[in-house]
């Protein structure tokens, strides 16, 4: 059976509950694809070939006692920003590449919980700062849709383990979009929750107030599934709202497009350096959602210009206080020989921290300190505030907003940015981090170089459910989730 990983998470259901295949066969064919192709992609921080196959065997056993859930035996790969029992976890970085975790973050625990197969971590920018994977420690992801492009960041290897068929499906975070552009990038689908949706717990933190996990998939339907394994209240996590979550898989065709009304904030697409191609392409899907029966409307989002500023002031302070925790003494990388204690914390810090890192940590630590607190962090904290109340504004008239995921497609791998430039590169996705709203990425096509391009639509407060269901009937009706890189087509 050499296309299994050609197969949808309902197909793969499926076939396992009707004994097709089983999840060893499955597992199995999963690691001999990570084994054959992954040196190109560099996906995978850690595989963990032995643990998988040991959870494959459990979920086959549970299947013939007909004690399995619906994705028991579906093998996931995870995000190395989520802590692992066992199992290295390092946040890409190299603080923590001897950092092997005592406990699971609730998002895996969940996944075990649901019997699926982990085949192992995946890469990621260093502490999730980063928009190209490339700040990792263990070296550059690469996009399968063309080698020598990023994927995008930071769940790069989250969306280059799914878009190369090495993973049907995998967990990332967003903290100014780390989902969504990833998965724009590599042509997948990837939702970014509510603030609150899923738990926290375990997941490593870099913005405690902006950071959320999330699945990225080839579809919403793909996503669907797994949503309703990470999504839950915890009361581990104290920013863990108590609400049931939605079953989001059975509210697949909960909302109609016919009458839905798509916001479009002329502000977004008169951007300066949004591509034309990604600006034709996101004018095309929403062209196709309008013959659906959705309505578009106009929209002013007349903060747009406060995004970068307000988010690269609030998440790098976040940052600096977050990462405090990692001086050398506990856990983690140690310098060699320190001369006292003073020199054991510089010289670990500098030496385990990579450049992106420290430059955020200092901004963060400026912005924090004595004489500037009330002059940027507080007066950002008030503009986050205001742009909250734009997007509610919005909400008032329509129900969702749609956007490009990102200004352009992949970035060539080194490409001569620098880091404003980078950061620039986050104004569609930075905002929805900022109020705490849930959006999604879906594919929408690709550019003149055959790289993919994303759709972004924004939703209010636990409009998941919402978000999946357009995205899903947008998916009926179009193919573009359904294209696979050359990388992807590999037989093993």
């Amino acid at each position: 059976m050499t296309d299994l990983h050609r197969l949808s998470i309902r197909e793969l259901s499926e076939g396992l509950a009707g004994s097709k295949f089983s999840s060893r066969e499955l597992t199995e064919h999963y690691l001999k694809r990570i084994a054959k192709i992954d040196a190109q992609v560099q996906s995978y921080v850690t595989v963990t070939p032995e643990q998988a196959l040991a959870q494959a065997d459990a979920a086959d056993a549970l299947r013939k006692s007909g004690m399995a859930n619906v994705l028991t035996g579906v093998p996931v790969a995870h995000k190395d920003i989520f802590c692992t029992q066992g199992i290295k976890t390092t946040a890409g970085s190299k603080i923590l590449d001897n950092f092997i975790s005592p406990y699971d973050a609730t998002v895996v625990a969940k996944g075990k919980v649901a019997g699926l197969v982990t085949l192992g971590k995946v890469n990621m920018d260093e502490f999730a700062m980063g928009s190209t994977s490339e700040s990792s420690y263990f070296g550059a992801t690469k996009n399968p849709w063309a080698l020598d492009h990023v994927p995008g960041g930071s769940s790069g290897g989250s969306a280059a383990a799914v878009a190369a068929d090495l993973a049907p499906f995998a967990t990332g975070t967003d903290t100014g979009g780390s989902i969504r552009q990833p998965a724009s990038f590599c042509g997948l689908t990837g939702l970014k929750p509510t603030y609150g949706r899923v738990s926290r717990f375990g997941m490593i933190a870099y913005a405690s107030s902006l950071d959320q996990g999330g699945p990225m998939a080839r579809s919403a339907e793909d996503c669907a599934y797994l949503m309703n394994v990470m999504a839950g209240h915890d009361e581990r996590d104290s920013t863990s709202v108590n609400v049931d979550a939605d079953d989001y898989v059975a509210n697949l065709n909960s909302t109609s497009v016919k009458g839905l009304r798509i916001g479009i904030p002329k502000q977004y697409f008169n951007v300066a350096g949004l591509d034309a191609d990604v600006k034709s392409r996101v004018e095309e899907s929403l062209k196709k959602l309008e013959d659906m029966g959705a309505t578009l409307v106009e929209i002013d989002l007349n903060m747009t210009d406060a995004y970068v500023p307000t988010y690269y002031l609030i998440a790098p302070a976040e940052a600096s206080s977050n990462l405090q925790r990692f001086d050398g003494v506990r856990y983690g990388y140690r310098c060699e020989n320190p001369v006292d204690l003073t020199d054991l914390y510089k010289r670990s810090r500098s030496e385990g921290f990579g450049p992106e890192v420290q430059r955020r940590i200092l901004i963060g630590t400026y912005a924090l300190s004595a004489g500037y607190y009330d002059a940027y962090y507080v007066k950002a904290q008030k503009v986050r505030r205001l742009i909250q109340q734009d997007f509610l504004k919005a909400f008032e008239s329509v129900d969702v907003i749609a956007a490009p995921s990102a200004p352009t497609t992949a970035y060539k791998i080194g490409a001569s940015l620098d880091p404003v430039e980078m950061y620039l590169g986050d104004i569609y996705t930075i905002a929805v981090n900022l109020a705490g709203l849930p959006a999604i990425n879906a594919p929408v096509g690709f550019d003149k170089d055959q790289l993919p391009v994303g759709l972004q639509l924004i939703g209010n407060y636990w409009s998941e459910s919402q978000l999946l269901s357009v995205v899903h009937q947008y998916q009926q009706a179009t193919d573009w989730h359904t294209k696979r890189a050359a990388i992807a087509e590999e037989t093993v």
